[in-house]
C-alpha cells in the first residue's frame, strides 16, 4: 500500500510540474521547471567540487562513507538538472557507505548525443585511475541518468574496459523512440510527463541521431556481458515500460535483474527521501544492493590478487 506521502506528492507535481510542463516550448523553462525544490543536505555530509580528466562534478562523503566508490549519473532529459540538484539522492548514499563522485556532463541542445556518454566515460575512467578506485566502482542514475549508466556500460564493453560491479536504475529513459506502451495508457495518471512529447523532447538531446541508437536507447542494445542491474520503476509512470522491457531484454541476454514496481510513486520519486517513506526504502535497497555485488567482486578480486 502507497503511503500517503506519496499520494500527496503525485498530486503537487501534476499541479506545480506537469501542468506547466505540457505547454512548455522552451527547453530553458523546461529546465526551470524540472529542477528539484532546494534542499540543504545533512551537516554531516561533505560536498567536494572536483574534476575528473576535465569534468567538472562534486564528491559527496560523509563519516559514514567506505571506500567504495559509487559513480552517479544525473537524470534531466539530457538537457536539466545537475549533480547539485540531485544532492538529496547522493548524500543519502553518502550516509550509506559510499564515497560518492557525481559528474555535471554536458547538456543538450548546445552539446547533443553522443556527449553525455563520451563524458561519463571519460569521468569513469578518471575514477579508475584514481586512489579511490582500490574497492571498484558501481554506478547508478536516474532518468536519463540511468540510460547514460547503461550506455556508460555498452562504451566500456565495446572499448574492453573493466566494467562497474553493479548498477542501480530509477526509472531509467531507455526508449528514446518512445514505443512503449505505457507512454500512451499512463499518460494520465503519470505525475510529470505527458506522454506525446517525450518523443519531441528526446529530440533536444538526439539532434539528427537515429533514437534507435543503442547508445542513445539502450533498450535496443545488445545487454549481454553487462553487470547485475536493480531497476525501480512507479507504475504509473510513463516510463514504465522503459524499465519492463529492459528488464525482459536484460534476463534474455543471462543479465542479472532485480526489478521493482512502486505503485502510485512519481518519476524518480528518490528525490525526496525525507518527505516519502517510499523514497528512502528505495535508496536503502539499491545502497544494500550495490554494496552486496561490489563486495563479492572485490572480494574475488583480493583472492585473484592472493593467486597471483
Amino acid at each position: 500500500m502507497a503511503s500517503l506521502q506519496a499520494h500527496l506528492a503525485v498530486w503537487i507535481l501534476k499541479w506545480r510540474t506537469k501542468r506547466r510542463l505540457r505547454h512548455c516550448r522552451d527547453y530553458r523553462l523546461a529546465s526551470q521547471i524540472l529542477r528539484p525544490l532546494p534542499y540543504k543536505p545533512p551537516a554531516s555530509v561533505r560536498i567536494t567540487n572536483a574534476r575528473l580528466n576535465g569534468l567538472p562534478g562534486e564528491w559527496v562523503e560523509s563519516p559514514s562513507s567506505a571506500e567504495q566508490v559509487l559513480l552517479y549519473l544525473h537524470g534531466g532529459g539530457y538537457f536539466a538538472c545537475s549533480a547539485e540538484t540531485h544532492r538529496p539522492i547522493t548524500a543519502f548514499f553518502a550516509m550509506h557507505g559510499f564515497r560518492v563522485f557525481a559528474p555535471n556532463y554536458r547538456l543538450a541542445p548546445e552539446n547533443p548525443f553522443p556527449a553525455a556518454v563520451e563524458d561519463a566515460a571519460a569521468v569513469y575512467r578518471g575514477l579508475l585511475s584514481g586512489e579511490r578506485s582500490q574497492q571498484g566502482i558501481v554506478v547508478a542514475g536516474d532518468s536519463a541518468g540511468g540510460a547514460l549508466a547503461l550506455s556508460l556500460m555498452l562504451a566500456l564493453r565495446a572499448a574492453g574496459s573493466p566494467l562497474p560491479a553493479a548498477a542501480a536504475l530509477f526509472s531509467p529513459w531507455t526508449d528514446l523512440a518512445a514505443t512503449g506502451e505505457s507512454v500512451r495508457t499512463n499518460a494520465r495518471r503519470c505525475a510529470i510527463f505527458h506522454g506525446p512529447a517525450i518523443a519531441p523532447t528526446a529530440r533536444l538531446y538526439l539532434a539528427d541521431a537515429d533514437p534507435r541508437n543503442p547508445l542513445a536507447s539502450p533498450l535496443y542494445a545488445d545487454l549481454s556481458g553487462l553487470p547485475p542491474l536493480l531497476i525501480h520503476v512507479g507504475a504509473n509512470e510513463t516510463l514504465r515500460d522503459d524499465s519492463t522491457r529492459l528488464a525482459e531484454k536484460a534476463r534474455a541476454a543471462a543479465v542479472g535483474v532485480e526489478l521493482k514496481i512502486w505503485p502510485v510513486v512519481p518519476h524518480v520519486w528518490q528525490l525526496a527521501p525525507d518527505k516519502i517513506p517510499e523514497a528512502r526504502q528505495s535508496l536503502r535497497e539499491s545502497a544494500e544492493f550495490l554494496r552486496r555485488h561490489a563486495a563479492v567482486v572485490n572480494s574475488g578480486a583480493l583472492e585473484s590478487g592472493q593467486h597471483a
